[in-house]
C-alpha cells in the first residue's frame, strides 16, 4: 500500500470524485428503462472516470466483500445491483445541486473527460493488438489514469485550482504538485486504486504512466500499454515516432517490419469518442490529430449572487430539500432487503456528504432497546452496543431525544464526556462523532453515527439541515421496511397455522388406511408357514409403512433448526433392504438392469439415521429410474474406509446410463432452497439436498448429455471410541 503525506491522506480520504452531468443523466435514464441489461449499464458507467471510480469503490467496500474482488465495471454493477447504482447516480446528481453555491469551485471537465475516454479507447485497442489477455482492464486503466487530479481538486479546493490554472501541460502540473503539495496526482490516483484491493496492475499503471520511456520498458504489460496510450493521446503528432518504441515495449513481433499502426489506432479511438460525445450532447473533440487538446481540468470560482432575505432563503432551502431528496427516497423504497437498504444509505452518505465511516443503531419496535445488531456489516463495537430506553449514553441517545444533529465538536467540553462516544470514534479512527437521528412517520427508528475530523465538521456545519433531512428519509425508509416485514411475518404465521391444521387433518385421515394395511400384514404373517421366505419382505413392508407414517406426522410439525441425527446405520444393510423392496417396481419392471457391487463391505456404521438415508436413496433411485429407458443400466457400489478431512467415510456411488441430468436439477442438490426443475423430480432433488446438508452427507455429481450420471455420496462414519 502506498504511503501519502499525512495531511494529504487525511484530506483525500473523504474527498469525492465528480462525475460528468451528461453521463449521470444517461445512467439514470438507462436504469429507469426496465429493458436495460447489465452490459448496457456498464457501458454508460465506462464513459466517465468519476462515476467509474465511485462504482469500483462501492463494489469493493467491506459491505459487499467477496472471495474474489470484482475487477471490471460489469462485475461491479452485478455486485451492487441496479437499484443501488441508481441511488448512487441520484445522490451524485443531488450533490451537484447543493454544491452550486457562491464561492464554490466550478470545474470544466469536458477536456479532461475527452482525454480520459480517448486514452481508455486507445489502451483497449493496443491491448487487443498486442495480445493482452484483458483488454477491459486496459480500458479501465486508461479511463482512470488521471483520476488523481479530480481527487486532489476535491480535497484541496482553491489551492489545487491555482496549480491547475498555472499549468499548460501535465509535466508542469506534476512539478507544481510536488513543490506545493508534496504529492503528485499519479500517486493520489494509485493510492485510490490501492483502496479497492484489486488483484491487478491497475494502481501501478496509474503510478507509472508519466515515467521516462527508458524506464517503462522494465514494467509489466499493463503499465506499458497505458504509458503508450497516454503518450499517443497527449502528443498526436508523435504517433509515428512512438511506433519505433513498440519493439522495446512489446517484443520483436512489433519491430520495424511489422510496427503497430498507432496513427490508425488513435484515429479510430478519436472517432469513437466523438460518437459518444455527440450522443451525450457534448462538444466533440477536434477531428484532427495534429493538435494536442488541453487535458487538465479548467476551474473557475462561482461568483457571489444577490443575497436573498432570510425568509426567502429558508423557503428556497425547504423547497429544494423536498424536490431534490424525493428521488432518493423513491430509490430507497424500491430496495429488496434491510441489508441492501443500509448499504445504500452508507453509499448515499459517502456521496452526498463525503462521510466515509458510518454505523447504525436501531430501536427495537417492541422493547425500545437501541442496538447495533443489524444485518449490514459494521464495526464490532456497534454489534456489542445495546442501550435501554431512557439511557443517556452520549451523542447517539441525545440526537434521538432532541431530534437534532449532534456532533462531538458542538458539545461543551466536559470531564464527564461519554466513553461510548470515545469508543465509537476509536473504532472509526476519527477525531469525533456526528449523530443523525432517523425519524420515521410514526416513531423514531434509530440513529446514524459518522466518524469525522474537525476540518470535516467545519465544512458540514452549514449542511446540518440536509443531514437532518437525510436522516428523516432513512428513518421513513427503514420504518416502511420494518412494517412490511412485520406484516409479512404475520401473514406467514397465519398461513403456517392454517397449514398445520390442514396437515393434522391429513395425517389423521391417512393414519387410518395405514393402520388397516399393517393389520392385514399381521394377519397375512400369521397365515404364512413358519419357514416361508416372504417374511423378510413383510418385515420391510412394515418398516416402510412406519416410515411413511413418520413422514406424515412431520407434516404437522413446525420446521425447527437442523437436528444432528441420533444413532447410526449401516449403509450396506439399508441398500439391501431397499433393493429387496424396490428393485422390481422401480427398475426391472421398466426393463432397466441393476448391477450391485457391495464388495467386501463389513457394514461400517455412518453417523446418519436410517430414515434419512432411505429417503435420500429412494429419491435418487426414483429420479434415475424415471429418466432411463428400457435397456439402460443402474449401478450401485459401496466403498468403505474413504478418508476426507481426516475422518473416515463410506462412499455410495450411483451410476446410470441415462440421458444425463439437467443443470437446474444438479443445482437443486447444492442449493435446495432454490427449487428448480420439473415438478416432483425437482422437488425430490431439493429434498435430497436438504437432508444431505442436515446429516453431513457430501454429494458430488458428474453428468453430461448422453453420457449418463454419476453420483457420489460421502457419509461420515461414527466416531470410534
Amino acid at each position: 500500500m502506498r504511503e501519502l503525506p499525512q495531511s494529504v491522506a487525511v484530506a483525500i480520504e473523504s474527498a469525492s470524485v465528480p462525475a460528468l452531468p451528461q453521463v449521470l443523466v444517461r445512467l439514470i435514464q438507462q436504469v429507469d428503462d426496465e429493458g436495460s441489461t447489465m452490459d448496457q449499464l456498464a457501458a454508460v458507467i465506462a464513459q466517465d472516470p468519476g462515476l467509474c471510480a465511485r462504482i469500483l469503490a462501492a463494489a469493493n467496500s467491506a459491505a459487499f466483500q467477496r472471495s474474489t474482488a470484482p475487477h471490471d465495471i460489469k462485475s461491479c454493477v452485478q455486485v451492487l445491483g441496479t437499484r443501488l447504482v441508481r441511488a448512487m447516480a441520484t445522490c451524485l446528481a443531488v450533490k451537484r445541486l447543493f454544491e452550486k453555491e457562491p464561492g464554490s469551485l466550478n470545474a470544466e471537465l469536458t477536456g479532461f473527460w475527452q482525454h480520459s475516454l480517448l486514452v481508455a479507447e486507445t489502451a483497449q485497442a493496443l491491448a487487443s493488438a498486442t495480445g493482452y489477455a484483458r483488454p477491459d482492464e486496459a480500458y479501465l486503466a486508461g479511463l482512470l489514469h488521471d483520476v488523481g487530479q479530480l481527487l486532489l481538486l476535491s480535497s484541496h479546493g482553491e489551492q489545487y485550482a491555482w496549480l491547475l490554472s498555472q499549468s499548460s501541460d501535465e509535466p508542469t502540473l506534476l512539478s507544481l504538485e510536488q513543490a506545493r503539495l508534496g504529492v503528485q496526482h499519479i500517486e493520489a490516483g494509485a493510492w485510490l486504486a490501492d483502496q479497492w484491493q484489486l488483484e491487478s496492475g491497475l494502481a501501478d499503471a496509474i503510478l507509472f504512466h508519466h515515467v521516462a520511456a527508458e524506464q517503462i520498458v522494465t514494467a509489466t504489460q499493463l503499465p506499458r500499454l497505458l504509458w503508450l496510450a497516454d503518450a499517443v493521446c497527449r502528443n498526436p503528432p508523435d504517433a509515428a515516432s512512438l511506433s519505433a518504441r513498440c519493439e522495446a515495449l512489446f517484443g520483436p513481433s512489433f519491430g520495424p517490419d511489422s510496427p503497430l499502426d498507432l496513427e490508425g489506432i488513435a484515429s479510430q479511438a478519436l472517432d469513437q469518442v466523438e460518437v459518444i460525445a455527440r450522443a451525450l450532447g457534448i462538444e466533440p473533440p477536434a477531428a484532427a490529430l495534429n493538435t494536442a487538446p488541453r487535458t487538465i481540468p479548467q476551474v473557475s470560482i462561482v461568483p457571489p449572487a444577490a443575497v436573498p432575505s432570510t425568509a426567502d432563503r429558508a423557503l428556497e432551502e425547504r423547497i429544494r430539500d423536498i424536490a431534490v431528496l424525493h428521488p432518493l427516497q423513491q430509490d430507497l423504497a424500491e430496495l429488496d432487503s434491510d441489508a441492501e437498504l443500509l448499504n445504500s444509505l452508507r453509499e448515499s452518505a459517502r456521496i452526498l456528504f463525503d462521510l466515509t465511516h458510518l454505523g447504525f443503531l436501531l430501536i427495537d419496535p417492541e422493547s425500545g432497546t437501541l442496538s447495533g445488531a443489524v444485518s449490514a456489516p459494521q464495526p464490532t463495537i456497534f454489534r456489542e452496543t445495546s442501550l435501554a430506553v431512557g439511557t443517556d449514553a452520549g451523542l447517539a441517545t441525545r440526537a434521538i431525544a432532541k431530534r437534532e444533529v449532534r456532533c462531538s465538536f458542538d458539545e461543551p467540553l466536559s470531564s464527564q464526556a461519554s466513553l461510548l462516544d470515545h469508543q465509537l470514534a476509536r473504532a472509526f479512527g476519527s477525531e469525533g462523532i456526528l449523530a443523525v437521528p432517523m425519524m420515521g412517520r410514526r416513531r423514531m427508528v434509530g440513529v446514524m453515527l459518522f466518524g469525522l475530523g474537525r476540518e470535516q465538521h467545519g465544512r458540514l456545519k452549514r449542511r446540518y439541515p440536509w443531514l437532518l433531512n437525510f436522516g428523516r428519509i432513512a428513518g421513513i425508509s427503514l420504518e416502511a421496511w420494518q412494517n412490511t416485514g412485520a406484516a409479512r411475518r404475520q401473514a406467514e404465521d397465519t398461513a403456517s397455522v392454517a397449514f398445520q391444521r390442514q396437515a393434522r387433518r391429513i395425517v389423521h385421515e391417512a393414519g387410518n388406511p395405514l393402520g388397516i394395511i399393517k393389520s392385514y400384514l399381521k394377519i397375512l404373517d400369521m397365515k404364512l408357514p413358519a419357514e416361508s421366505g416372504v417374511r423378510q419382505e413383510l418385515d420391510i413392508l412394515r418398516e416402510e409403512i412406519d416410515r411413511v407414517g413418520s413422514i406424515m406426522r412431520r407434516l404437522s410439525e413446525v420446521p425447527a433448526q437442523a437436528e444432528v441425527p441420533s444413532g447410526g446405520v449401516r449403509p450396506v444393510e439399508v441398500i439391501r433392504e431397499l433393493l429387496a423392496l424396490y428393485r422390481e417396481p422401480l427398475f426391472e419392471s421398466r426393463g432397466i438392469s441393476v448391477l450391485t457391487d457391495l464388495g467386501h463391505a463389513t457394514g461400517e456404521t455412518v453417523a446418519c439415521d436410517a430414515d434419512s438415508l432411505k429417503q435420500i436413496l429412494l429419491n435418487l433411485w426414483k429420479n434415475a429410474a424415471e429418466a432411463m429407458s428400457a435397456g439402460d443400466r443402474f449401478d450401485i457400489a459401496i466403498a468403505e474406509g474413504v478418508m476426507q478431512g481426516g475422518r473416515r467415510h463410506v462412499e455410495i456411488r450411483l451410476q446410470d446410463t441415462g440421458p444425463g441430468m439437467p443443470e437446474a436439477a444438479i443445482r437443486n442438490l447444492s442449493f435446495p432452497e432454490q427449487v428448480a426443475g420439473d415438478g416432483d423430480r425437482g422437488l425430490g432433488l431439493s429434498i435430497v439436498g436438504r437432508i444431505a446438508a442436515r446429516v453431513g452427507c457430501t454429494i458430488t455429481c458428474r453428468s453430461g448429455s448422453g453420457h449418463g450420471t454419476t453420483l457420489s455420496l460421502l457419509l461420515p462414519c461414527e466416531a470410534r471410541t
